[in-house]
């Protein structure tokens, strides 16, 4: 049934100025404009005429106004579960439980949705109570309505192609839900590992450009010995490299799906053979090594691997908000600090100070992996927060897990293409630094002596005398000798 309504108190359905449709019933839970009327085991509901969600969507926008960031903010999600409702269809019409015809239609949809189609439609907010039963039922409302409109019936005419009964056979969001965000997990975990590579290969690049730039290492922020700064930069690689062989370590456990359990863990409503056809069609689809869990009803009450996945994600992020703290220590200045290397001057630093110009990129790294921080205590708190035979906190969990993977690979790229690429080292500021320095008597002891070096660096100290000349001063070595002991290649142990 269809309803005009032309007056009334003052609902709204339209965008709001981040572009995401906003649905506001008015105060007697009406809307103004062309509607139709849905019903569900509470009653009945108004919906938009044109939304391609129903009832169970338009509740769940009522219940929970709690984030303006829709599921439209997460297209891997979006994608992720348009491939598990693809998997499901494939594995129904195998084993006979659904007709060919409706299967097809399901998974043509589903095929549009993945490419990005409709996303705008996934209007629920993240956040949201019931295990993520609202955005199991969004989606099966909007590829059942999408459906409708490809076989020439309206939106809502659920006896030809239902959401529940034929676009979530077999399911229930139970298995459905947390397959879809692992494999959201294993899509944005893809993207970031390209960009943590291409940034390791940044500072590896940067390292073989500064071979040669011998400078003083510190240890407790005070002058230590002499190192290269190529030497520097190249450990910012390896420990990039690192993080990125755990990071891909993570992507075989999230490939583990507990499709088939249904509510519990117990299969029923489902086919026995159901769960082995759905991911054997899953993998196929996705390209993924995807298995079915040995104890379903374990699979479906533990949320452990969210923890290993946001656990990891922390440990990538602090690593690298230190390495950005290095940047910013080194760049320092630029006449009263480090200014050993000089960042690439991206925008004025100050309203007040002419000239000054701040380390803006290594700084929202920096933001970023405290939010990634805070993110884990998101996770940790949510996964212990589950009880029995489901944690009803995963929505939580996906959003500040799927938001620190997409904000990582975003810091990752501005990091590497605003920042690091552009990186110069202030070659003569360490040539002098070096000169003056008493730490590089450190690497004169194998041919002068610990006692020898000791007395020239107190010497050194006291009267601001180079090393280099106290040395030879002292007829211990050569100038010719000592530039050959404090050479790179000699410093990074690089001699043939």
């Amino acid at each position: 049934m269809r309803m005009v309504h032309t007056t009334g108190p003052a609902p709204s359905f339209g965008l709001n100025a981040a572009g995401q449709p906003v649905f506001t019933p008015g105060s007697d839970g009406t809307f103004s404009g062309e509607t139709r009327t849905e019903h569900d085991s509470l009653g009945s509901l108004e919906v938009p005429e044109d939304a391609y969600w129903g009832i169970h969507t338009a509740r769940a926008l009522t219940n929970f106004p709690i984030t303006r960031r829709a599921l439209s903010n997460y297209p891997d999600l979006i994608r992720a579960l348009a491939r598990v409702k693809h998997a499901a269809a494939l594995a129904n019409k195998e084993i006979g439980v659904l007709d060919p015809a409706k299967a097809d239609l399901i998974i043509e949809v589903c095929e549009e949705i993945y490419d990005g189609a409709l996303h705008n439609e996934f209007v629920l907010g993240v956040l949201q109570g019931g295990a993520g039963t609202s955005t199991n039922m969004c989606t099966n409302e909007i590829i059942a309505n999408r459906c409708l409109e490809k076989m020439g019936y309206s939106k809502g005419d659920y006896e030809h192609m239902h959401p529940i009964d034929d676009v979530n056979r077999s399911q229930s969001t139970n298995d459905a839900y947390p397959t879809s965000v692992k494999l959201a997990m294993v899509l944005g975990l893809q993207r970031l590992l390209v960009e943590h590579e291409l940034l390791t290969q940044a500072f590896r690049n940067k390292g073989a450009e500064f071979h040669d730039v011998v400078k003083i290492g510190r240890t407790q922020m005070q002058d230590a010995v002499p190192m290269t700064l190529g030497q520097e930069f190249n450990s910012f690689g390896t420990t990039l490299s690192e993080d990125h062989d755990r990071l891909s370590e993570i992507i075989p456990w999230l490939c583990e799906t507990n499709l088939g359990a249904t509510a519990i863990g117990t299969g029923i409503t489902a086919d026995p053979s159901y769960a082995k056809a759905a991911a054997k069609h899953l993998a196929a689809i996705t390209g993924l090594p995807i298995v079915t869990a040995p104890d379903l009803i374990e699979a479906t009450s533990d949320t452990g691997i969210f923890m290993t996945v946001s656990g990891t994600l922390k440990r990538a992020a602090v690593k690298i908000s230190k390495i950005c703290n290095d940047l910013r220590l080194l760049s320092s200045g630029p006449q009263a600090g480090f200014g050993e290397i000089n960042l690439p001057a991206r925008q004025a630093g100050s309203s007040i100070m002419p000239g000054k110009v701040n380390p803006v990129i290594p700084e929202v790294v920096n933001q970023v992996a405290f939010t990634v921080i805070g993110a884990d205590a998101t996770v940790t708190a949510a996964v212990e927060a589950g009880q029995l035979q489901l944690n009803a906190f995963e929505p939580v969990i996906a959003s500040s897990i799927l938001q620190s993977i997409a904000w990582m690979t975003n810091s990752f790229r501005t990091l590497r293409l605003n920042c690091v690429d552009g990186i110069t080292a202030n070659r003569d500021r360490l040539a002098a630094m070096v000169a003056s320095s008493v730490g590089v008597i450190t690497a004169l002891i194998p041919v002068i002596g610990y006692e020898e070096a000791a007395k020239l660096a107190k010497s050194a100290l006291a009267t601001g005398t180079p090393i280099r000349d106290l040395v030879v001063e002292a007829g211990l070595m050569s100038f010719d000798e000592v530039d050959a002991a404090l050479s790179p290649d000699k410093l990074t142990n690089s001699e043939s």
